[in-house]
Order: C-alpha cells, then sequence, then structure tokens
C-alpha cells in the first residue's frame, strides 16, 4: 500500500445515520496492517502491561499506608482487570480489530460511542506518555553523569528514542516490548527468588526475623483499618492500566484466534504472582511500616541485606518499566486514531499508513501531545507528573467501563441471534460485566473521598465531557460524509 493510500470507509447503507450500528460491520481501519507480531512478543506484551512501574515503585508508598492489606486490594484490582481483558479477548475471537474497542463501540455503539471510546483512550495515553517520558528523566538523574543534563531534555530524548522505533515497523516495537518485558520479569524473579532464600533461611533483614510473624505481631493485615485499603485502589487501578493492550495487536497477528486465549488467560496467575506474591513477600521481610513512597519496597529490603547496586540495578528496571509504557502508548493510540480517521471522527492524517504499513500519522499525533509534557519538565519538573495523572486515570476508568458496556451489547446481540459468541467467553456474563462497572463507579468515589488530587481527577470529568460533545459537531458531518461515500462506493461497484 502506498505512503498516502487510504483504504475504503466503514461500509453503511445511505440514509443511516452515523450514530447507527452497522449489522455486518467492517471496520476499514484493519486493512493495510502486516501480521508481523508473533506468539512470543503477544505473550510479553499481555506480562508487559501487566507490569509496570506502579509495583516497581509505587508499592513503598502503598504498603506504608494499607500494609499487608495491600496484597488483597492488588488482587481486588487484578481480578477485574482480568474481566476487563478476557471480555475484551471474547471481542477480540468474535472479530480480531487492530481499532479494538473502538472498533466494537462502532458496531455495538455507533459512531458516537466509537468517537468517545477513542478520544478518551487517546487522552488516557497522551497523558500517561507525558509521565512516563517525565518518570523516565527522574529516574535517570540517579546517576551522577545526568545530574547536570536539564529533566527537559532527557524527556526529550526518550520520547524520540522511542518514536523512531515505532515508526519503523511493528516487528521492531514487537522486539523493543518483548525484550522490556522480560526485563521486568526477570527482576520481579530474582527479588521474589532472593526473598524465598531469606523467608525459608530465616536470615534476618533490618534486624527483623522474616516470616509470617512479621504481619502478626504488627498489626495484622489490617494494621490502619479497611478504610487504607479501599483508598489505594484508585493507585492499583493505574498500575494495572495497559492490560487492555494486549487486545490491540490482535490486527497485527497471524493466529489471533491460538495466541490470544493463551496470552489473555496467563494474565491471570502473572497478576497473581507477580503483584500479589511480591507484596505477600514484602510483608513477611520488613514490617509494613518499614516501607515508604520515596524508595522502591525491592530497594529496601534488599539494600538491608547488602545486595550490591540494588538501588542502581531497580533504578534500571523501573525506568524500563516507564519506556516500555510510552512504547505501548504510541503503538496503540497510533492504531485507535487511524480507525477513528477512516471513519471520519479523528484528523484525516491519523489514518495514512507509511510503506512499512505503520500508521505512523495517529503515532506522530501522540508524540505531539507528549512534547508538551516536555515543555511541562521544562517549566515545572516538580509538578509535571502529578498534573497529567489525573487526566490519564479518567481515561482509563473510561476505556475500561467502555470494554465491559461493549461486551454486554455484544451478549444481547449474541442473545437475539445477530451474532456469535466464540467458545472463549467471559464467565458468569452477564453479571460480571455489571460488578465491574460497580467497581470502576466505586473506584470513582474513592478517588472523591480520597480529597487532594483524587477529587480534582473527579471533578474534571464535566469538562472533559464538554469537550467531548463539542467536538463531536466538529466532527459529526465528516462522519456523515464519510459514510455517505462509502456507500456510494459501495453502490457503484455493485
Amino acid at each position: 500500500m502506498s505512503e498516502r493510500t487510504l483504504p475504503p470507509a466503514v461500509e453503511q447503507p445511505v440514509g443511516v445515520p452515523s450514530d447507527a450500528p452497522s449489522a455486518a460491520h467492517v471496520d476499514a481501519g484493519d486493512a493495510g496492517y502486516s501480521k508481523s507480531l508473533k506468539s512470543r512478543h503477544v505473550n510479553m506484551i499481555a506480562i508487559g502491561g501487566a507490569i509496570g512501574t506502579g509495583l516497581f515503585l509505587g508499592a513503598g508508598g502503598r504498603l506504608a499506608n494499607a500494609g499487608p492489606s495491600l496484597a488483597i486490594a492488588y488482587g481486588v484490582c487484578g481480578f477485574f482487570a482480568f474481566l476487563v481483558v478476557r471480555s475484551l479477548g471474547e471481542l477480540v475471537l468474535y472479530r480480531p480489530s487492530s481499532g479494538a474497542f473502538v472498533s466494537y463501540a462502532r458496531e455495538f455503539l455507533g459512531e458516537k460511542g466509537a468517537y468517545a471510546a477513542g478520544w478518551m483512550y487517546f487522552l488516557n495515553w497522551a497523558t500517561t506518555g507525558i509521565a512516563d517520558i517525565t518518570a523516565v528523566a527522574t529516574y535517570t538523574h540517579y546517576w551522577g553523569m545526568f545530574t547536570d543534563v536539564p529533566q527537559w531534555m532527557v524527556a526529550l530524548v526518550a520520547l524520540a528514542v522511542v518514536l523512531s522505533v515505532n515508526l519503523i515497523s511493528v516487528k521492531i516495537f514487537g522486539e523493543l516490548e518483548f525484550w522490556f518485558a522480560t526485563v521486568k520479569v526477570a527482576a520481579l524473579v530474582l527479588f521474589m527468588c532472593v526473598g524465598i532464600v531469606l523467608l525459608v533461611t530465616r536470615h534476618p533483614v533490618d534486624g527483623n526475623v522474616p516470616g509470617p510473624g512479621l504481619v502478626l505481631d504488627n498489626g495484622g493485615i489490617f494494621p490502619n483499618g479497611l478504610l487504607p485499603m479501599l483508598l489505594v485502589m484508585q493507585g492499583i487501578v493505574f498500575a494495572y492500566a495497559s492490560v487492555e493492550l494486549v487486545g490491540i495487536t490482535a490486527g497485527e497477528t497471524s493466529q489471533p484466534e491460538k495466541i490470544m486465549p493463551k496470552a489473555i488467560n496467563s494474565i491471570m496467575w502473572r497478576i497473581g504472582v507477580f503483584y500479589v506474591g511480591s507484596v505477600l513477600l514484602l510483608a513477611m521481610l520488613l514490617p509494613w511500616d518499614g516501607y515508604s513512597a520515596s524508595q522502591s519496597p525491592f530497594v529496601t529490603v534488599l539494600s538491608h541485606v547488602g545486595v550490591p547496586a540494588a538501588a542502581g540495578v531497580m533504578n534500571l528496571v523501573v525506568l524500563t518499566a516507564a519506556m516500555s509504557s510510552l512504547n505501548s502508548g504510541l503503538y496503540s493510540t497510533g492504531r485507535i486514531l487511524r480507525s477513528m480517521a477512516l471513519a471520519g471522527s479523528a484528523p484525516r492524517f491519523t489514518g495514512v499508513m507509511s510503506r512499512s504499513q505503520v500508521p505512523y500519522g495517529g503515532i506522530l499525533l501522540t508524540a505531539g501531545f507528549c512534547v508538551l509534557g516536555v515543555g511541562l519538565n521544562y517549566l515545572v519538573p516538580s509538578k509535571a507528573f502529578e498534573i497529567v495523572l489525573n487526566f490519564a486515570a479518567i481515561g482509563i476508568l473510561s476505556t475500561w467501563a467502555m470494554i465491559m458496556v461493549c461486551h454486554l451489547l455484544f451478549c444481547r446481540a449474541a442473545a437475539e441471534g445477530r451474532v456469535t459468541r466464540p467458545g472463549y467467553r467471559l464467565p458468569g456474563a452477564p453479571y460480571t460485566q455489571i460488578a465491574t462497572l460497580v467497581f470502576l463507579v466505586g473506584v470513582l468515589v474513592l478517588m472523591w473521598a480520597d480529597g487532594g488530587a483524587g477529587r480534582i481527577t473527579v471533578m474534571l470529568i464535566p469538562a472533559i465531557a464538554a469537550a467531548l460533545v463539542a467536538g463531536w459537531f466538529c466532527v459529526r458531518r465528516r462522519v456523515d460524509a464519510t459514510r455517505l461515500d462509502a456507500a456510494s462506493r459501495r453502490a457503484s461497484v455493485r
């Protein structure tokens, strides 16, 4: 496909409103992709999406607030994250699409639903990308050789490197993400092996003998009560924010029906082992109040047992996790924006594809917003991270909610005989979708109850909703024109 060639838009009969679902849905945004992602790429992308800086760095502060009950919070949030990705997995096997939940929203909710889902996902990753390059710049300053390099300059270099990788080919993206995920998994496995040895041999850690006694003798599982555990859940949801990425890769794999179920099913036990298991291990190696938000909990333990360069190694791992997140964000928004552009609800240039079959327009748009993050790092380097996390949190919750709503409507369509559910299904439907939606609303309530940044985040929702409505009135004529043009081409072919 030539550099500037656009495939036909989604076909829909003349006279059907732009926000009406199509009976026989075809997503033009799925055309033109190479099938270069292999099973090992997708499996490691699934792992990498479930393991991020929220565990490597954020678990220390959460342990200090919630105590050992943090393991329960990780387990509960991980369970709902699995339900979300399992729902997306069933939709993927019904109809693989690089547009993922945006494409499914278009089919079951109409173009308005796809428009809202796509731009909220873009908001999520554009702001998360700013957080990622801010994190990279912050972590890089750990090493003395980078101390004198301005934070904004490090952020710009990090963005340029990951952007270049994404623009070359999807295979290069897959390889880079494979190795990013490998580093994260290897670091966790190594720490857990060291922790288990300390636990079995009862080797003192900072004068404390490891074991369940450290939990029981320091206030039990809920040393500060139940409320702190509930309040940390909003941050844990952010830690699981990339799990839906595995669904977007379906459009660029040759055998999604074989690869996807295996990759998605593995997320559940990986969450159990890496999140719940590591937090339980941390709680039995040191008292919960021995950790802090200022230091990775893994560094806290390893430094107390004299492991050389523990802080430096873990800093490199956290840096890798941030680069991985940025890499994933550019990849996923490029595909989502292309699906939207070919339906008329995103700028036309985001629908173009390079000769190497990369939707570079959407990738460049996301990178452009990340450049704003470079500006934030120049103007307010100490506050850049907190500012953008508020917006990212709203994007994450809305994306997960949209996936569950689409799946609910998909199940209803299947019950009416309009579609056929694949053999790989979400257990307990429709109760599991409803429970997940209730959980997501509960997270919003907890954000409000927590005050501070969480309350500001919730207060931003009406402003974002107003912006979406205004944006729809700006694009709806182009959406209608795109639909009519597609219908005309279809009629002329017949």
